[in-house]
């Protein structure tokens, strides 16, 4: 990269450690060049307090503030929930809230007829793979600047030495520096004394949990909830109609209060180590939850096979930042065929981090009990004979063969 062609800077801009001090550090190796930050709101909610000034006053020309929930959830969240897509067990909730962002800051970047497009991703992590993929998808000879992979800085201590030096203010400390990342699906924290997988999460050390509490500390009573799909989309709760960004939030509330959706996963990184992290995804592991409950009745047997195999195809292309890919978009068109008959409600009983079935009704169930019941019904138990001699005649065959050859 020619750094002295570099005039003007897009950067995706969070307020946190990285992006703060990156400003700074811009102009001093990017010959004084503007830099413009845009922070896309995915549901991060109080981080967005003060954003604007804090950019201004750390010497960015502009920034803009895009809400990006509705397209969020709409667009990534529900498409890899109907999939019932993870990596393993984590609910991909910094994965697919990347290329969103990405996909914004191509556009502004092209508006402002930017230079080059700058992030503050670490060369350790997923994240520079989600964003890079996916300016590469919409602007393939955009330059991209990755300041952890050019700076000296080595850690996040030498990063708060750095801001300190600037009077850059920071909302973190050394003895509280979690790397976290926050939306309104989930909450993440990786480092301090996470990073020995000895140590027991402090979940109930108050500050720690943000999206809710330790089962410990949950209510001695179970609460309730019926959500309503159409078409494996949520449209209901309680029998109130809501947008799917709603329920999200309102089921945030109540499995937050009820000590569900926290996950303690050592998980393997893209970029090949493994790496420790502790999410809560209070209202997203409801969601997971209830909809599976509902495919079990409305799905052929089949179908909900192949989709849970191809679900862990598609929760690796998320993981992995390949949201924009031939290969996701024909999966998608596969997961909305299997979901065209995935509608109806699902209550479930939410207790001290548990999720209990509490009974599920469709239009479109496949399950009868008529058929299935235990006492006296239409269905002939004579007729299973005939099968089981069809189903086992390979292994009776071959059991004869070498019957024959032992001899």
């Amino acid at each position: 990269m020619d750094k002295s062609k570099i005039k003007k800077v897009v950067l995706a801009y969070s307020g946190g450690l990285d992006t703060s001090i990156i400003i700074p550090w811009l102009k001093e190796n990017y010959n004084n060049c503007e830099v413009i930050a845009v922070s896309g709101n995915v549901g991060q909610a109080d981080e967005l307090e003060g954003l604007e000034e804090k950019a201004i006053k750390t010497g960015a020309s502009k920034i803009y503030i895009e809400d990006l929930t509705e397209e969020y959830v709409n667009d990534f969240i529900i498409p890899t929930m109907k999939a019932g897509a993870m990596y393993e067990e984590y609910l991909l909730g910094t994965s697919h809230a990347r290329p969103v962002i990405a996909k914004r800051l191509v556009e502004i970047a092209k508006a402002e007829g930017a230079d080059a497009i700058c992030h503050g991703c670490t060369g350790k992590g997923n994240d520079q793979v989600r964003f890079e993929l996916t300016i590469k998808h919409f602007a393939p000879d955009m330059p991209i600047i990755a300041p952890w992979r050019e700076w000296s800085l080595k850690s996040r201590e030498e990063e708060i030495e750095y801001a300190e030096a600037h009077n850059i203010p920071l909302k973190i400390n050394r003895e509280t520096n979690y790397s976290k990342d926050k939306n309104l699906w989930h909450l993440s924290h990786e480092g301090l004394d996470l990073e020995d997988t000895g140590n027991e999460p402090q979940y109930e050390k108050k500050g720690f949990l943000e999206m809710g509490v330790s089962p410990i500390d949950a209510p001695d009573k179970p609460t309730y909830v019926t959500i309503g799909f159409d078409k494996g989309v949520p449209v209901s709760l309680d029998d109130k109609p809501m947008s799917a960004k709603e329920i999200i939030l309102e089921l945030n509330k109540l499995g937050g209060a009820n000590g569900i959706g926290l996950l303690d996963i050592v998980e393997n990184r893209l970029v090949g180590m493994k790496c420790r992290g502790v999410y809560e995804t209070p209202g997203g592991a409801i969601l997971y939850k209830a909809h599976s409950v509902l495919e079990s009745i409305c799905l052929d047997k089949y179908t909900m096979h192949k989709k849970q195999e191809l679900a862990i195809t598609f929760g690796e292309l998320v993981y992995n930042g390949q949201w924009f890919t031939p290969l996701r978009e024909a999966l998608s068109a596969f997961v909305d065929k299997t979901q065209e008959t995935v509608t109806g409600k699902v209550r479930l009983k939410l207790y001290k981090g548990n999720m209990i079935n509490a009974g599920v009704w469709s239009d479109y169930s496949l399950y009868s009990e008529e058929i299935a019941t235990f006492g006296e019904s239409d269905y002939d138990q004579c007729d299973s004979a005939g099968f089981i001699n069809l189903y086992g005649l390979p292994i009776k065959v071959q059991a004869l063969v070498d019957a024959k050859n032992k001899k």
